[in-house]
């Protein structure tokens, strides 16, 4: 079997996307915390669809949903290590935002059950991260290269 082709920095194209994916989510998490990049900062609750907190003024937060963002990069950093390791990340964390999507368009945004909380601009961000996660593991997975590969 042919190993994945490496970068200058030791690291296959596969690899660098589950880093700077990684890189992302880490990123908006710090944000999330940042009062004027998050409006309505006075009023980030935990939990729960009763914050007001936007990202950007957009992305509707809670500290559950940032910290969320915080896991997800740190796990997108630290499975980066590895061939196999960063493909499942990509293909697995983008079936996670797609049932995370799927969960929004089917929850009632105002009820309990909107518990991160999402609204519509997350949900529709939901679905371009599982894609384009998708998208990258399979894009950037060698042909005849085993998922389970070290």
């Amino acid at each position: 079997m042919s190993t994945p082709s490496r970068t200058e920095a030791g690291r296959t194209a596969l690899q660098k996307a589950a880093v700077v994916v990684g890189a992302v989510f880490l990123l908006v998490g710090i944000l999330g915390f940042i009062p004027g990049i998050t409006t309505n900062y006075d009023q980030l609750t935990f939990a729960g669809h009763h914050s007001e907190s936007m990202l950007m003024g957009i992305f509707q937060v809670s500290v559950l949903h940032n910290i969320v963002h915080l896991l997800f990069g740190v796990a997108g950093l630290a499975l980066a290590k590895s061939h196999a390791r960063a493909y499942n990340f990509l293909l697995w964390g983008g079936v996670i935002y797609l049932v995370l999507w799927l969960y929004g368009l089917f929850i009632d945004l105002d009820s309990a059950a909107n518990f991160v909380p999402v609204n519509s601009a997350d949900n529709w961000l939901h679905f371009v991260l599982g894609v384009g996660m998708i998208g990258l593991a399979l894009l950037l997975r060698r042909r005849g290269e085993p998922a389970d590969r070290r």
